[in-house]
């Protein structure tokens, strides 16, 4: 990246626009309708001039969908995907190692996994971004240049020779580089990266079958030294097939078709029944940027971290990396924040990456073993774990909770105080107008939840100052509440989900919250024991935003 001087003036005929997002894969098209979506006028740079027609992810999870929705494409959510149903290890001897059942209505209020079609997910999100007049999509277009000005960023654009010559050059306010595993941007910013050196070569199989069937379970891993193997889901109507080469196998044939089919034969899949519509090798790795942020330039997705695929969590991990700098940009942009709160994305997202990049190796570890005597003593712990009912509950998550960043903090040590750093449960809420997922009852932001009316809790000037940087409110009432006549800010807690969890959070020294402070991305900043507690939390939330965000 070229640092430009500052006080150089826009190059003659260069167009203006809030933000940039370079890169049109599912992440780069959740961050350009998030940041659209708010008012902001976006410009996409995307090399490929038609999207990639085949899948590349094949799920998501609940948390990713609660992030979609959000982009505008939950209702096309049924249509794309299906709920994934339950996931199954085997070893090679056909014993179940593991399983688990997945929650059609999990926590974030879709189901934990989701299996999709990837084509028809980036058709659903390219259709809604037609819908915003703000945001414009320049296809066949390929950044060759960048320069980052203090107060503006220009780049260059190679682009098809039709293409006007304003869209050579471009300016905006900041950059966003999702770009993928071969960026560009990260390249030009000079980020360095933390590589875990843990890689294997794969040999992935899409696969449309003549007759509909019905696969028990939906989503199989076969641990067996002599090939680990993978049969999944990969929405309706579409399955996937993955095989790992082994150590001591010739790379050169092994990604060809013959080899596909004859691999494929291990599941009974064969021409006859069958349709192979990809089959391609990658290879997985495991690795992140050391930083997400130079001047006004950031990575998301794959240009800022690369995932093995065993926790299920690249594109999900590129989605929230969407989520949290969304509304970050909003405010900036905004001036409702000093840019300084965009040095908090790297340090939520980079610990988030970096638990699931742990776990993910973790369990590639498990199911990539080749050795035949450490197979089998795996196979005895995990069958005996299994038969004695140990870990019968839901598996460990990818993902945690936030440990830093712009979460309220107890006086002293500033370490975030449960629930602060939480995801919140999404569920269903009701007005007299309205019965639905709270998202949409409530609509996006900042959300103050509470347990009585908060004009009684919070005097005029702060809640004028909440409403500044768009913070909702919301006034809980009890299950079973009557909604003719509620309106807001109340609404019926109808799943008697958010009352108890306030009752049951600690607050600091005290039992219970009146209040909980839940960040735009569905994490909380803090919650409040009582009144008292409450208008410090805000007073934080209000500092660490800076002082745009206090100035009438």
């Amino acid at each position: 990246m070229t640092t430009a001087d500052p006080s150089a003036p826009p190059r003659t005929g260069t167009p203006s626009t809030d933000v940039i997002v370079v890169g049109y894969g599912p992440v780069g098209q959740v961050t350009a309708l998030l940041l659209a979506a708010r008012g902001w006028q976006v410009t996409v740079v995307e090399r490929w001039p038609t999207p990639y027609p085949m899948p590349r992810a094949v799920s998501f999870d609940g948390e990713s969908a609660r992030i979609l929705a959000a982009a505008g494409v939950g209702d096309s959510m049924g249509e794309l995907g299906e709920p994934s149903r339950d996931y199954v290890w085997r070893n090679a001897a056909g014993q179940t190692l593991f399983h688990v059942d997945v929650d059609a209505s999990g926590h974030s209020g879709w189901p934990d996994s989701t299996s999709m079609y990837q084509p028809g997910l980036e058709a659903a999100l390219a259709a809604r971004g037609e819908e915003l007049p703000n945001l414009r999509v320049l296809r066949g277009h390929r950044v060759v240049g960048l320069e980052d000005h203090g107060t503006r960023v220009e780049i260059t654009v190679e682009g098809p020779q039709e293409a006007p010559p304003h869209d050579r050059q471009l300016s905006a306010r900041w950059v966003v580089g999702c770009d993928g595993a071969n960026s560009f941007v990260r390249q030009a910013i000079g980020a360095t990266a933390t590589d875990f050196g843990f890689f294997n070569d794969w040999l992935t199989c899409d696969v449309k079958l003549h007759e509909p069937r019905e696969f028990v379970p939906n989503n199989l891993q076969i641990c067996d030294p002599a090939r680990p193997r993978t049969e999944v889901s990969a929405g309706p109507g579409h399955r996937r097939w993955e095989f790992m080469r082994l150590p001591d196998e010739p790379a050169e044939d092994f990604g060809s078709r013959a080899n596909a089919w004859r691999l494929l034969g291990l599941f009974g899949i064969d021409r006859d029944r069958a349709t192979l519509e990809r089959h391609t090798v990658y290879t997985f790795q495991a690795r992140y940027a050391d930083e997400w942020r130079a001047g006004r330039v950031l990575l998301a997705g794959d240009a800022a971290h690369l995932m093995p695929p065993f926790a299920g969590q690249g594109m999900c991990s590129g989605f929230r990396d969407a989520a949290n700098l969304a509304w970050k940009l909003d405010l900036v942009l905004g001036g409702r924040a000093d840019e300084r709160l965009l040095d908090t994305y790297t340090s939520e997202r980079r610990e988030h990456v970096r638990h699931a990049l742990k776990m993910s190796m973790d369990l590639g570890r498990v199911i990539c073993e080749t050795d035949p005597a450490a197979a089998r003593d795996r196979d005895t712990v995990m069958i005996a774990v299994r038969e004695r009912g140990i870990g019968t509950g839901q598996p460990r998550s990818a993902v945690q909770a936030l440990t830093t960043g712009l979460l309220h903090g107890r006086e002293g040590d500033g370490h975030p105080v449960a629930p602060a750093g939480e995801l919140v449960r999404q569920a269903v809420v009701a007005r007299a107008d309205a019965t639905g997922l709270f998202d949409a009852v409530v609509g996006p932001g900042f959300a103050l939840l509470t347990t009585a009316p908060p004009a009684e809790l919070l005097d005029g000037e702060r809640l004028a100052l909440l409403e500044r940087i768009g913070v909702r409110l919301v006034h809980l009432l009890p299950a079973g509440t009557p909604t003719a006549g509620v309106t807001a800010p109340a609404v019926v807690d109808v799943d008697a989900v958010y009352l108890p969890y306030l009752a049951e959070s600690r607050a600091g020294s005290g039992g219970g919250a009146v209040a909980l402070l839940v960040r735009p991305d569905f994490y909380v900043f803090g919650a409040a024991r009582d009144r008292d507690a409450l208008a410090p939390l805000v007073d934080d939330l209000l500092a660490r935003l800076g002082s745009g965000a206090l100035i009438g």
